[in-house]
């Protein structure tokens, strides 16, 4: 087993499923754990000025072992797994030579090409798969590992020239806090790339504008039986509000550049009902008729049933590419790693987001590299070891590049 494929898997077995709901930071304890353990795996290794700050941040240094001065590179990825799954008791498991048919993950789960057609591509390869009860946590512990195996790598190989090399372990991406305690000054590289994306080749310098909505209503209840002229559902009045929205801009129905509102919850009763919605688009203009379109169906149900809809719009994080398009040598040195490391570069938009959006509007520019994962965030994930492999190579040939400058 290699040394990328071996932390990987002891990694996944640490339960740090966020929380959305906690105020705590991190928001499970299952992450300040992990982050302790990174921590001593990373003074072993011997970096310097490692720490472990309370808010479950990592962060090391390995020092430059040439004399000219380089750009310093910071390479981060996130501890937590998604709110949506399970991310305890995982039980990877191994899929050798894979011969392009379905993979029984269990008596009731199955991994089909019908269905996840890029599995395709990985035929004869090794996958590491989920036991179909879990998430597998390649999203983005497979990230975590490939940061460690390449700096390990790096420790055991003096020979091997490079600048200053700044490590970064954050919680709570999968909730958008990731950098809401990160110290950009105390980090103190020029650059860094999030070790974050999915399939081999992917290089991501945009993203969504994102927001998040709430809609509330408010009804009335009293009697069904006595309820003529008297009773107002919320329900349905949340019903009319879904109804008014753009069927066909939906995450179910957009790809690419386009945007979209995902009604991501509903909950309620005759008397309360709340939807929450993301808002994503990736052009600034658009992005905020969105939110604007929201405010004035609100507006319009409130002529209908007087007072009784609220929205609450709240900004979450925007599109990086205004803070990277000035320092493209970011993303084209990336590029040239990949080239390095035999990899095709599929440069795309990110339809999600990254701790490298907000990191990069706070003054450290930061696209996303791939980790290799894919289907993240469920049942279905899983992570070809060669992806991981590769992703540890970008890794050293983008080093190698900055220390040549």
């Amino acid at each position: 087993m290699s040394n990328v494929v071996e932390r990987f898997i002891k990694y996944v077995k640490f339960d740090t499923k966020a929380d959305d709901a906690s105020e705590t930071v991190p928001s499970t304890p299952g992450q300040l754990i992990l982050a302790k353990e990174l921590g001593k795996e990373l003074e072993e290794l011997g970096l310097s000025d490692v720490s472990v700050d309370k808010n479950g941040y990592v962060m090391a240094t390995l020092p430059s072992n040439i004399e000219k001065k380089v750009p310093t590179i910071g390479f981060i990825a996130h501890m937590d797994t998604s709110p949506d799954m399970s991310g305890s008791n995982i039980k990877p498991k191994f899929v050798e030579n894979y011969d392009g048919g379905d993979i029984k993950l269990n008596d009731e789960v199955t991994l089909s090409p019908s269905e996840m057609t890029e599995l395709k591509e990985y035929i004869g390869e090794t996958l590491i798969t989920t036991d179909g009860t879990t998430l597998l946590g390649a999203d983005d512990k497979a990230g975590i590992a490939e940061i460690i195996t390449a700096v390990e790598y790096l420790i055991k190989h003096p020979e091997v020239p490079h600048g200053t090399i700044k490590i970064g372990f954050t919680p709570d991406e999968e909730i958008g806090r990731g950098p809401n305690h990160f110290d950009v000054e105390k980090f103190g590289a020029d650059l860094a790339y999030t070790m974050d994306g999915g399939a081999v080749g992917e290089l991501e310098y945009e993203n969504f504008n994102a927001a998040g909505a709430k809609v509330t209503v408010h009804g009335r209840n009293v009697h069904p039986g006595y309820a003529k002229n008297k009773m107002i559902n919320s329900v349905l009045i949340a019903n009319e509000y879904i109804a008014s929205l753009p069927e066909n801009e939906t995450p179910q129905t957009t790809e690419g550049y386009e945007g979209f509102y995902h009604l991501n919850s509903i909950s309620g009763d005759v008397e309360k009902t709340v939807l929450s919605y993301i808002i994503r688009d990736f052009d600034k203009d658009s992005f905020e008729k969105r939110k604007q379109h929201m405010q004035e169906l609100a507006e319009e149900l409130n002529k209908k049933y007087p007072g009784r809809v609220s929205i609450e719009i709240k900004d979450q994080y925007k599109n990086m590419r205004e803070m990277i398009e000035p320092v493209m040598h970011v993303v084209d040195n990336a590029v040239k790693a990949m080239e390095l490391a035999g990899v095709k570069p599929l440069v795309r938009p990110i339809r999600g987001g990254t701790d490298g959006a907000r990191l990069s509007f706070m003054g450290l520019p930061t696209p996303n590299i791939f980790a290799g994962g894919l289907n993240f965030h469920g049942k279905y994930e899983y992570v070809p070891v060669s992806s991981m492999e590769k992703a540890v190579e970008v890794i050293l040939k983008l080093v190698d590049l900055y220390a040549s400058m």
